[in-house]
């Protein structure tokens, strides 16, 4: 079998490439494996006494529960969170991480601009502002869809509707009501969407004249409002729903694609269903593309929060600024602070599905999650669903949870989302469109109708991380001038618009 992955000299820990059985010893030495081992999963280099740190990507990712002999399965089972280096560095690598980005020669993509932004696509949005509103959206959308009337109008990629659980019964001053604030506004002035509809039922927390107050009201001539009360009841308000679109739907087609720079790009960058591969094969390649989009003046967003945690420190490192740096230590210990006052902690995640795919410990599952970020330095930290104003390599504090930190960062602006899986996933997003990339072999080959690109062959075909950034680089400005993803394909993404919620429902 092929010889272990040690990713830095120093590390206590190899990675198997492909499944060994009880008996063997795949390190050519020490004891032999008490049971099987599936790819992506640890063994021992060195002996590990308990309470010794367990290294790997040359950082601590656990520590071991007992006595670990060389050659042994490192696991679950003896290996276990502990506390990791929070001294933190700010800036040291900055000047390094300048270096790192690549002078690239021009790129562009075909692109639809509108009032100062540009768009990947050209939807029409309907967004309830509260769940009493969310019944008439959908089924306006499904009606519209099925009556074939966007048939005539080519340049018009879909209708999709944004609805969710909330918009009422919040307190005003909450930060989960700032949340949803900042998402809806974000969906409706989207660089994809030509025109939007806001409904409301109309006595609810959530009303469109407040967002309006708070917010830039650049681009909100795209959107239109009403309210059910006001409308006359459930069947009236999906009547005028559906009259509506039909006279946004020529204005919304006269939109044409014109050749843009790639500096205009903001890429959402997402992980889930991550395995032991995803740090080695697709992320780190994900980093390298998104380096090369900040050297054609593009950006990159990273997010999810508690899976940076334990590699905070390697962003802190080449944080642009004082300030950069201290908003993110903020956002990591409010996130401390949360899950030790809900009785949870950090650890919680990795999933049951991480662990089986060889993920231990969120230390492990981090430091391979922010390779997707890259090496240039941290321009900018974000609040959820804040725009994206900096250039380069931005993080957004969001949670873990895949419908919820891509609805986030789609809100700031992204749009377009590379999604790594190791596991797999069916993860599809509007109105900006997912891309997928497999971390192995076997699941590129097991979902062939789910993910766009194969990074396994990193590992099996000894591909370059550098080759694989650059196809992944290819990928997104062809998605971005129009080609459809594979999650496109399917028409995934209706459901996975998902606020996230914080605070209590009076």
């Amino acid at each position: 079998m092929p010889a272990p992955i040690i990713l830095s000299p120093g590390d206590s820990v190899a990675i198997v490439t492909e499944r060994a059985k009880a008996g063997e010893q795949p390190l050519g030495s020490g004891v032999a494996l008490a049971g099987p081992v599936s790819p992506g999963h640890k063994l021992a280099r060195v002996a590990l006494a308990k309470g010794d740190a367990v290294t790997k990507f040359g950082q601590i990712i656990g520590y071991a529960t007992e006595d670990i002999p060389i050659g042994a399965h490192v696991h679950t089972h003896n290996c276990a969170f502990g506390a990791h280096e929070q001294d933190y560095q700010i800036g040291v690598d900055l000047e390094a991480a300048r270096a790192a980005i690549p002078q690239m020669a021009p790129r562009s993509f075909q692109g639809y601009r509108r009032q100062g932004q540009v768009g990947t696509r050209n939807m029409i949005a309907l967004i309830s502002t509260v769940n009493c509103s969310a019944t008439v959206i959908r089924r306006a959308a499904d009606e519209i869809m099925l009556s074939g009337m966007l048939k005539d109008y080519p340049n018009v990629d879909g209708v999709v509707a944004f609805t969710h659980g909330t918009g009422c019964a919040m307190d005003v001053a909450s930060p989960g009501f700032g949340n949803l604030q900042r998402v809806l506004w974000g969906h409706a002035t989207h660089p994809n969407i030509g025109a939007a509809i806001f409904v409301g039922l109309g006595c609810e927390m959530m009303q469109i004249a407040r967002m309006k107050q708070m917010f830039d009201e650049t681009g909100s001539d795209r959107f239109h409002g009403l309210t059910i009360q006001e409308t006359g009841g459930t069947t009236r308000t999906i009547a005028r729903i559906i009259d509506s679109v039909k006279e946004l739907l020529p204005e919304v087609n006269r939109a044409r694609r014109e050749t843009v720079d790639a500096s205009e790009l903001k890429v959402a960058l997402q992980c889930g269903g991550s395995d032991g591969f995803s740090g080695i094969t697709a992320n780190p390649a994900l980093g390298v593309a998104t380096d090369m989009l900040v050297g054609l003046g593009g950006t990159g967003v990273l997010a999810e929060t508690p899976e940076i945690y334990g590699a905070e420190q390697l962003l802190l490192r080449r944080a642009a600024s004082p300030a950069v740096a201290e908003k993110l230590i903020e956002r990591i210990r409010w996130w401390e602070d949360y899950t030790r006052i809900h009785g949870s902690s950090m650890d919680n995640n990795p999933s049951p599905g991480n662990k089986a795919g060889g993920l231990t410990t969120i230390l492990e599952k981090s430091l391979g999650a922010a390779a997707k970020g890259g090496s240039t330095p941290l321009t900018q930290v974000l609040d959820y669903g804040a725009k994206v104003t900096e250039k380069g390599f931005v993080f957004m504090d969001s949670p873990g949870y895949d419908p919820a930190s891509v609805t986030g960062q789609i809100a700031g602006g992204c749009q377009l989302v590379v999604f790594t899986t190791g596991r797999g996933s069916a993860f599809g997003s509007k109105p900006a469109p997912t891309i997928k990339l497999a971390t192995n072999d076997r699941l590129y080959q097991a979902m062939p109708d789910d993910m766009d690109i194969n990074c396994g062959d990193v590992v099996s075909q000894g591909v370059s991380l550098q080759a694989k950034g650059t196809e992944i680089l290819e990928k997104i400005l062809a998605v971005a001038s129009g080609e459809h993803s594979k999650s496109e394909v399917l028409n995934l993404g209706d459901n996975e618009f998902v606020p996230w919620q914080i605070g209590a429902v009076m």
